[in-house]
């Protein structure tokens, strides 16, 4: 494929993960960004023929204009609470089970309806109650001075957050319809720090199996480096690397995958990679890049 078709092809990419993003976040129909999208997708598939530099300086502009729309559309969307995380601080033991963006069993047969109605209900469910308890037990301590349970309540306060934070991620890291490889700028980061996606894929899959006892892998972005990384996290909060983001999390504790697979967790961590959602990941990759840490 020449240069030129695989821009163009890249293009036509980014457009269908645009509209897939869209339905994924349950935009509705009568928005004008559909409409935006498809127009462009007719403008790609009209292209026959090599465009000058004018022509493509063109094509470039409308795509930068519908993610400028896009970008628009949901912070407006953020500002009136009706979207993601309202901009309103969550108060000692106000934290709350977040609603799942597919069916129990869209997942299917990669992961079961049993084990995601289990995981997400009572696994997730009481991550969110062990830190809503932390916290408010840890403001009554604050509040009375009494901190002879403090190395308790602390405990329970990184190991239930940390659950309920990565769980909130790994909900939105998968999809029915994901899958494949990346696009747009995560490859190119993926290409660059790990060489290849499949040397990426290769580390994070053996990071995954071979986590002691339970925990997690976890793709981050480190501010301070200003690259990749993959960790290890047993018990959620072990073998961590504090001032990094993470970007897309496997759960390998039994409880994500034994019904279904019983002891053999290659095999569902093999199986996991049909539904990675790499417009998310991406989507959290653009925004945790623009944070820069001096490099030491």
């Amino acid at each position: 494929m020449g240069q030129f078709r695989k821009y163009v092809n890249d293009l036509f990419i980014w457009n269908e993960q645009m509209k897939h993003f869209l339905q994924s976040e349950q935009v509705g129909e009568d928005s004008e960004l559909w409409g935006k999208l498809d127009e462009f997708a007719d403008l790609i598939e009209s292209t026959n023929r090599e465009l000058s530099n004018e022509e493509l300086l063109s094509l470039q502009a409308k795509a930068e204009n519908i993610h400028q729309n896009m970008e628009s559309y949901f912070r407006n969307k953020q500002q009136s609470g009706s979207m993601w995380v309202p901009e309103k601080a969550v108060p000692p033991g106000g934290h709350t089970l977040p609603e799942l963006s597919y069916d129990y069993n869209a997942l299917e047969p990669y992961i079961s309806e049993e084990i995601m109605r289990l995981h997400h209900q009572k696994h997730h469910q009481s991550y969110v109650a062990g830190l809503n308890r932390a916290e408010v037990n840890l403001k009554k301590a604050r509040e009375t001075n009494d901190f002879s349970l403090i190395k308790h309540w602390s405990r329970e306060l990184a190991f239930h957050g940390s659950g309920h934070y990565l769980h909130t991620i790994f909900w939105k890291n998968m999809d029915p319809n994901g899958g494949g490889i990346p696009q747009g700028v995560i490859k190119g980061e993926i290409d660059k720090y790990f060489g290849s996606f499949d040397g990426f894929k290769r580390q994070f899959s053996e990071a995954a199996k071979q986590v002691e006892g339970v925990g997690w892998a976890i793709l981050v972005w480190s501010p301070r480096a200003r690259h990749l990384e993959i960790l290890q996290s047993e018990r959620h909060m072990i073998l961590t690397q504090w001032d990094t983001i993470p970007l897309l999390v496997l759960d390998v504790w039994e409880h994500a995958y034994y019904l279904q697979y019983k002891n053999n967790r290659g095999e569902y961590v093999d199986k996991w990679w049909n539904l990675v959602n790499w417009h998310d990941v991406e989507m959290r990759f653009e925004k945790a890049a623009d944070i820069k840490w001096p490099a030491f």
